[in-house]
């Protein structure tokens, strides 16, 4: 029909900064393919340097196991900063949820595969 416009992609897509899932919603219509951030705080922290180690320190740690082994996201955070690695867990986790959105690796609990947006508590990290 002319005038009307085409249909979007509406699919969920990861958030740069944290890889959780943002979700479609009326209002970002027009600018849905811009969308990159799922809130305000991820769009003001955005992809460091830390955070991209950290991508990195997940892969290698992976990459020198056996396959189909695991690891804990602190595994990760010990390597880049062995005194300040609890305050990398969240970041750590962040990591391991942006490599997911690329499917690079996937993220387990309690040897299941789970949705990294809602995963909670304990979870391992292995390639995907």
């Amino acid at each position: 029909m002319p005038g009307r416009t085409p249909r979007i992609d509406r699919c969920p897509k990861a958030c740069a900064a944290c890889g959780r899932e943002i979700e479609w919603r009326k209002k970002w219509e027009r600018d849905w393919a811009n969308i990159r951030y799922c809130s305000k705080s991820c769009r003001s922290r955005g992809v460091t340097e830390i955070d991209t180690a950290l991508e990195s320190a997940i892969l290698t740690l992976l990459g020198s196991r056996a396959r189909g082994a695991t690891i804990c996201p602190s595994e990760a955070a010990r390597l880049v900063d062995a005194d300040g690695w609890r305050g990398l867990m969240e970041p750590s986790r962040r990591a391991a949820r942006r490599l997911v959105g690329r499917g690079r690796v996937v993220i387990t609990r309690q040897g299941r595969v789970v949705d990294p947006s809602s995963a909670r508590g304990a979870v391992r990290v292995r390639l995907a």
